[in-house]
């Protein structure tokens, strides 16, 4: 066996990282292990063909909190919001264009609807006041709802008086706007088709859902945490690489003197006497920790690296019941050239944001009752970026990079398992939906590479291929992630915790998972410790 570590953590995207950082700081030994060749999680960079590189996970940099970068000295790392941040086709070679300037939006939507952009300026603020809200509960562990401690009260009247902070109008319209469809928050505001297939496609985001969904709009809210004021998907990317995030806290953790170790996946979580002892790796050697941190999923770390022996029934129900439901695909495309979309601004800076296909909610949702029943979608709805705009590295000159997203796709499927022939099917469509915005698109491809769900499972560990970790929805948020009863990321095995996106507050809050375990790990430490450093 070797060394004794104080935490090992499983995992090397940033949650993990950032879990990792924050232990060794406070001064802790602490290993990390990360079983693909280099760290970044979902963040990572792919050469999927020699010159071209993606993320092909990457939609936009997430929120930051600042209370994140605060405590890890994280600076350094910019991001930018493009302009415009996402566009949609509008009949006859035109583009809905939405600016980060919510002014400027008011311009583009005109050409449209007046009256909807005389709404506009009120909806975005509105959005940003109960999308402010969720911050500052994604800055807390879960809430106990079941607590008589009066430490953990404090920090829930906090919450409360932030709540009361939004006015009485704004608390009401929270609390009704959340469970709502994104299509009924839309319709009560707009008419035009185009601007709210703009929005309400932000409100099915990694979710196998459609608009008209109850609780799509909480999933609205959740993907603008963090956005810049006034604008829609406006939070933006890191301006040197995708994977900036990622490499400053690995060189934040290395400098606390955490050890990390690539090419190291870990086949089992050990336990004895009812408390963890560490772990074993896949060529059997072992390595002890007093503690031990996932960044893998729940289902991967709880179902597959802990024996059942150590958990209650009922317990590894509730967790084989978290609702994963990957339902995206990704296409890489190897380009000649940089692709023209008649009725854009064809100069790069204006082809940074999301272009997304579909011009209408009815399109989304019928795209998303395919996948309800178990199908590939004939006509899916895909959202189009372009790494090699951002970041120049990413294809040789004169080259690029696109990457689609095609919901829906779902994991699995009613009539069996997906076939390379299903696989290819929807690659051929997905290049058909892109040539009819971008004549000439097809003659530009030198090379694409289609990843389904089930692919994304294996190169990413991802159970069904699910980013989120657990899809986002009302029933797995807040004291319900991953399951009610153990959403403080200390699992019932004492010494294990879970420090990723399958934890509270969830994806696209990055670091938070990770920053909110380590302080509970230090938290119980102190205790256990009898309140001593």
């Amino acid at each position: 066996m070797t060394a004794t570590y104080d935490a090992v953590v499983i995992g090397g995207g940033v949650n993990s990282l950032v879990a990792a950082a924050c232990l060794a700081k406070s001064g802790q030994k602490v290993l990390l292990l990360e079983r693909s060749a280099a760290v970044g999680g979902q963040s990572r960079l792919d050469e999927f063909v020699p010159g071209f590189r993606a993320d092909p996970l990457g939609q936009d940099a997430g929120w930051l909190p600042p209370a994140v970068a605060r405590e890890l000295g994280l600076s350094g790392v910019d991001r930018i919001v493009p302009d415009p941040t996402v566009a949609v086709p509008a009949g006859a070679g035109q583009w809905l264009s939405l600016s980060r300037d919510a002014g400027r939006a008011v311009e583009q939507i005109r050409r449209f609807s007046t009256k909807d952009a005389a709404a506009w300026p009120a909806f975005t603020t509105l959005i940003a006041k109960l999308s402010g809200f969720l911050e500052s509960l994604y800055l807390l562990p879960a809430p106990d709802v079941d607590t008589t401690s009066l430490g953990e009260l404090i920090p829930l009247l906090g919450v409360a008086r932030k709540l009361r902070g939004l006015g009485r109008k704004d608390m009401v319209e929270l609390l009704r706007t959340v469970p709502m469809s994104v299509q009924e928050v839309l319709d009560d505001r707009f008419e035009n088709g185009f601007l709210k297939a703009a929005v309400g496609a932000v409100g099915v985001t990694n979710i196998r859902q459609g608009p008209r969904s109850g609780g799509t709009a909480f999933v609205l809210l959740h993907q603008q945490v963090g956005a810049a004021a006034g604008a829609i998907r406006g939070r933006g990317y890191w301006q040197s690489s995708p994977d900036a995030l990622a490499r400053a806290v690995a060189a934040i953790g290395a400098r606390h003197g955490v050890t990390v170790r690539t090419g190291a996946e870990v086949a089992r979580i050990t336990v004895e006497d009812d408390r963890v002892t560490g772990v074993v790796l896949d060529g059997g050697e072992e390595i002890a920790a007093r503690t031990v941190l996932s960044g893998a999923d729940p289902a991967q770390t709880l179902l597959g690296m802990v024996d059942p022996i150590w958990l209650d029934p009922e317990f590894l129900l509730a967790v084989r019941n978290i609702k994963f439901r990957g339902n995206a695909a990704r296409v890489l495309y190897a380009l000649d050239g940089l692709p023209v979309f008649p009725g854009l601004d064809g100069t790069p800076a204006a082809l940074a944001g999301t272009l997304s296909l579909s011009s209408s909610l009815d399109d989304i949702e019928r795209s998303a009752d395919d996948a309800k029943y178990g199908r590939v979608s004939e006509s899916p709805h895909i959202e189009v970026q372009l790494p090699s705009v951002r970041w120049s590295t990413m294809a040789p000159p004169g080259k690029h990079v696109l990457v689609a997203q095609a919901t829906s796709a779902p994991y699995r499927l009613r009539n069996g398992p997906w076939t390379p022939a299903m696989r290819d099917a929807l690659g051929n469509r997905i290049t058909a939906a892109i040539a009819r915005v971008a004549p000439g698109f097809p003659e530009l491809v030198r090379h694409c590479e289609v990843l389904t769900p089930v692919e994304i499972e294996e190169r990413y560990g991802l159970t069904e291929g699910a980013p989120t970790q657990g899809e986002m929805t009302l029933d797995q948020i807040l004291f319900m992630r991953p399951v009610a009863g153990a959403s403080r990321y200390a699992m019932p095995i004492p010494g294990l915790y879970l420090c990723g996106a399958g934890t509270h507050p969830g994806s696209g809050i990055a670091g938070g998972p990770g920053w909110l375990a380590a302080r509970q790990v230090i938290r119980d430490g102190r205790e256990n410790r009898g309140g001593k450093p």
